[in-house]
C-alpha cells in the first residue's frame, strides 16, 4: 500500500483537478526525475507536472475521476521509488489562517543512514553472492565454473530488469537500467557470467553513491532549515509573564524575549533592549550588527550579548529563512538553457548509442568476425552510452551554486539567472538606496523668497512631501520632527514621476521639483542658479520649493556611498565588467557620485529613460540591473537579469531575478563570480562525462577494455561529476 494512503486527505474523486504535492524517495538524479515526470505525465488526467529530485518533491494537478490517486501513486512505487504525501501550498495557507499547526509532512525528513536504503541492502547481497562465487571457483574450480557467478548477477537482473521494463511501459524505453539489463543478459549469454556479477555490483554501488553525494547536495540547505529554534520564550502581556512555547506557533504581533547566546525565533522588530546580532548565517555578514529598539531582526540569527524584546513581525511559514528555502527549492526545480539543451540531447544522444552499440555487435559478425567478440564489445558500448553522468553534468552544479549562494546570502532565482549572471558586459546600478546608504540628510536650506524664512520653507515641503516614501521625502520629514516643524494639512496631493510632488497648503499650490523641473513653473535668479550649481558640484540633491509661480527656496539632502561600493565597483572592473550608474538625480550630483566611486554615469534620467538605456545596453551584451526592488521595478525587469539589493525584504526577494540579502555593493561582484565559477564547473562536468565516454569508446572498440570497465566509465564520470560540483559548496 502506498505510505500516502493513511494521509490526512480523502482519495475520493473530486470534480476538477486537485493539486498534489508528494515526497518521492529514492529519486536522487535528473535521470530519476525524468523518468518519473514521464510516467506520471502520461496518466490521463495529469496536468502541470513539475519535478523537483534536489528536494524529492513532485508537484503536479490530478482529476481523480481520469485517474485515481492510488493508481498515481502506485505507478510510481513499480518504478522503484517511494512516495508520501506533503501539503500543498494551499494547506500551509489554510493552517496559517486558522492558526493551526503546520500540516503532518512539512518539516524536512532527516537522511536515513545509507545502510538502511534498498539500494545498500542490495548491494550487500550482490557482493555477498559475487564473494561466495569468487570463493566457490577459486577453491573448486571445476565445481561449478562460470555458474557461481550466476546468483549475483541474476539477482541484479532481476531488480533492474522490472524496472526497466515498468520504465519502458511508462514512456522511458532507453533508461540506464534498461542498458544495463540488456548488457547483463548478454553477458550471461555469451558465458561472461563472472563480467556480468561485477556489472550489477559496480553498477549498485555507484547507485549507492549517488545517493550520498545527492545526500551532501541537500544537507545544505536543510541546515539553514535548522537554524531557526524550535521553541521561543513567548511574553504573555496580560500579566507580564514568561512562557516556552514551539516558535512554529508564534503570530504576528506577539512578542518573545531573546537572551544573549539565543538565536531569534521569529522576524519581527526590537521593543526593548539593545545588542549585537551574528546574521550570517541568514546573509552571509560575518560581522555582528548593532541592533535597538525599532530595528528589524531576522529569525536564525543569535543575539550576541544583550537581552531583547521582539514583537513578531513575521510568521514561521514566511520568515526570512523560509522564503530563502522555498527561492533556493524553486530555482533548483527550475531548468537553466543549458540543462534543456543537455536534455533534447540525451533525448536524441541514448536512441543512436544504442542502435551504434547493436550495429557493433552485429555488423562485423556478419562479415565473418567472431560473434561472441563482437557481442560483447557491444554490450559494453551499452553501457558506455548511458547519457547519466552528461544530464547530471548541469543540473548538480547549478544546485550547488544556488546553495552555496544562498549560503553567502546570495539569492538567485534559477538556474538561468545564474548562467547569465556571469555573462554579463555591463552592470547598471541606480543610486538612491543602492550605490548610496539610501538615508539621505538635509544638508542645506537656502531661501529665496523675502517673506519665507527656512522654517516656513521646511514646513512647506514637509507637507507637500508628507504621503511620500521617497528617501528624499524621509529626509525633509526627519528634519522637520527634529526642528519641531508642524505639518500643515494638504489635499490634491500628487507626484509627477522623476520630476516633482505637488498639493495644495493653506488654499495654494506648493510644488516640490528638482531644478530642472521647478523651471517650468518659476524661474530662479541668477544667484538663486549658481548657489543651486555649487551644492550639485558637491554631490548634493537639491530641490526647490514653489509656491504658486514663486520659487520660495531650495533644500538639499546629501546621500553618503555606501563603505564599501567603491571596492565592489573596482572589483567588478577587475572581472572585466563595465559599471554604469543609472539616475533620476541631477547630473552634477550623479557626476559627483560616480567620480568619488569610479564608475561611468547617466544622469537626469526619468522611469522610461532608463528603460531606454537598459535597452541600449542589452542590445550589445547581455547587462544586468542592480536596484532596490521597489521604484526599480522596471528596469530590473528590463534587464538581462535584475538584482535587488533589499535587506531580506519582500521585494527585494520577489522583484528581481536575483537578490543580495546583506545589501552590500561587492556582494555584485561575489555574484558574477560565483556564476563564473558554476559556468566553469558546468563545462569542467561536460567534459568529465563526454570525455570519459570518448575514450572509452575508443578503448572498448579496440577490444582493450571490456564490460566492467564500460560500467567503470559511467559510474565513475557520474561519481566525478557530482563531486565536482559539490567543491562549489566551498566557494
Amino acid at each position: 500500500m502506498s505510505q500516502a494512503a493513511g494521509a490526512d486527505r480523502t482519495s475520493f474523486p473530486t470534480n476538477g483537478p486537485q493539486a498534489l504535492r508528494y515526497r518521492v524517495k529514492g529519486m536522487d538524479c535528473p535521470t530519476c526525475a525524468g523518468k518519473i515526470e514521464t510516467a506520471v505525465s502520461r496518466l490521463p488526467g495529469v496536468a502541470d507536472v513539475r519535478v523537483n529530485y534536489g528536494s524529492q518533491v513532485l508537484d503536479l494537478a490530478l482529476d481523480e475521476a481520469a485517474t485515481p490517486r492510488t493508481e498515481l501513486e502506485g505507478r510510481i512505487e513499480r518504478l522503484g521509488y517511494g512516495v508520501a504525501l506533503l501539503p500543498t501550498a494551499a494547506d500551509l495557507a489554510m493552517a496559517q489562517a486558522s492558526g493551526g499547526a503546520p500540516p503532518a509532512g512539512t518539516a524536512e525528513e532527516p537522511e536515513p543512514p545509507l545502510w538502511r536504503s534498498r539500494k545498500a541492502r542490495l548491494g550487500i547481497l550482490i557482493g555477498a553472492l559475487f564473494a561466495a562465487g569468487f570463493l566457490v571457483e577459486r577453491i573448486a574450480p571445476g565445481l561449478a565454473g562460470e555458474y557461481a557467478y550466476w546468483p549475483g548477477a541474476l539477482v541484479g537482473l532481476a531488480y533492474y530488469g522490472r524496472r526497466a521494463a515498468v520504465a519502458a511501459l511508462a514512456g522511458t524505453p532507453f533508461s540506464i537500467e534498461m542498458l544495463m539489463s540488456v548488457a547483463t543478459a548478454g553477458a550471461l549469454a555469451i558465458h561472461a557470467a563472472e563480467e556480468a556479477a561485477i556489472v550489477v555490483l559496480l553498477f549498485t554501488v555507484g547507485e549507492m553513491l549517488e545517493v550520498v553525494a545527492a545526500g551532501r547536495a541537500r544537507a545544505g540547505i536543510k541546515a539553514l532549515a535548522a537554524l531557526v529554534p524550535k521553541t521561543a520564550r513567548l511574553v504573555d502581556e496580560a500579566n507580564g509573564t514568561i512562557r516556552e512555547v514551539a516558535a512554529a506557533s508564534l503570530a504576528i504581533g506577539q512578542v518573545v524575549v531573546v537572551r544573549p547566546g539565543d538565536r531569534v525565533p521569529a522576524d519581527g522588530v526590537i521593543t526593548d533592549g539593545a545588542s549585537s546580532l551574528d546574521e550570517s548565517p541568514i546573509t552571509g555578514e560575518s560581522v555582528p550588527k548593532p541592533k535597538e529598539v525599532g530595528d528589524p531582526v531576522y529569525a536564525g540569527s543569535v543575539n550576541a550579548d544583550g537581552a531583547l524584546q521582539v514583537r513578531v513581525t513575521k510568521t514561521a511559514a514566511d520568515n526570512t529563512v523560509a522564503r530563502i528555502l522555498h527561492l533556493v527549492k524553486e530555482a533548483q526545480a527550475s531548468k537553466s538553457p543549458t540543462a534543456r539543451f543537455i536534455d533534447r540531447f540525451s533525448a536524441v544522444y541514448t536512441p543512436i548509442a544504442f542502435a551504434f552499440a547493436a550495429a557493433v555487435a552485429v555488423v562485423p559478425p556478419l562479415l565473418g568476425a567472431d560473434w561472441g567478440t563482437w557481442i560483447y564489445r557491444g554490450l559494453a558500448l551499452l553501457l558506455i552510452a548511458c547519457p547519466c553522468a552528461l544530464v547530471l553534468s548541469t543540473p548538480a552544479a547549478i544546485a550547488s551554486g544556488l546553495a552555496a549562494g544562498a549560503r553567502r546570502g546570495l539569492l538567485v532565482k534559477g538556474g538561468a539567472a545564474l548562467e547569465v549572471i556571469g555573462r554579463v558586459h555591463t552592470v547598471a546600478f541606480d543610486k538612491t538606496g543602492t550605490l548610496t546608504a539610501g538615508r539621505p540628510r538635509v544638508s542645506d536650506i537656502l531661501v529665496f523668497a523675502p517673506d519665507a524664512s527656512e522654517r516656513s520653507l521646511l514646513g512647506l515641503a514637509a507637507a507637500v512631501e508628507s504621503g511620500s516614501g521617497h528617501p528624499i521625502a524621509r529626509a525633509i520629514l526627519d528634519r522637520a520632527s527634529a526642528d519641531g516643524v508642524p505639518l500643515r494639512p494638504t489635499r490634491d496631493a500628487r507626484a509627477i514621476p522623476g520630476k516633482a510632488v505637488s498639493a495644495t497648503v493653506m488654499g495654494q499650490t506648493v510644488l516640490v521639483a528638482s531644478p530642472r523641473h521647478a523651471a517650468e513653473s518659476a524661474r530662479l535668479g541668477p544667484e538663486a542658479e549658481r548657489a543651486v550649481a555649487d551644492l550639485e558640484a558637491g554631490g548634493k540633491t537639491v530641490v526647490i520649493v514653489v509656491r504658486g509661480a514663486e520659487a520660495l527656496g531650495a533644500i538639499s539632502v546629501r546621500d553618503e556611498p555606501r563603505a564599501d561600493a567603491a571596492a565592489g565597483i573596482s572589483a567588478l572592473r577587475k572581472l572585466g565588467v563595465r559599471s554604469v550608474m543609472l539616475t533620476g538625480d541631477n547630473r552634477r550630483t550623479g557626476e559627483a557620485v560616480a567620480s568619488e566611486l569610479g564608475l561611468d554615469v547617466k544622469a537626469e534620467l526619468l522611469p522610461q529613460d532608463k528603460l531606454a538605456e537598459i535597452a541600449a545596453l542589452k542590445a550589445a551584451a547581455p547587462v544586468a540591473m542592480v536596484g532596490d526592488g521597489i521604484n526599480d521595478a522596471p528596469a530590473l525587469a528590463a534587464a538581462s537579469v535584475g538584482i535587488a539589493m533589499g535587506g531580506g525584504t519582500d521585494a527585494a526577494l520577489e522583484t528581481a531575478d536575483a537578490a543580495v540579502l546583506n545589501d552590500r555593493v561587492g556582494d555584485v561582484a561575489a555574484l558574477v563570480s560565483l556564476s563564473r565559477a558554476t559556468l566553469g564547473n558546468i563545462r569542467q562536468n561536460v567534459a568529465i562525462a563526454l570525455g570519459l565516454k570518448a575514450v572509452f569508446l575508443m578503448t572498448t572498440v579496440a577490444g582493450i577494455t571490456g564490460l566492467w570497465p564500460a560500467i567503470l566509465a559511467d559510474t565513475g564520470a557520474t561519481v566525478l561529476v557530482t563531486a565536482n560540483a559539490l567543491r562549489l559548496l566551498r566557494a
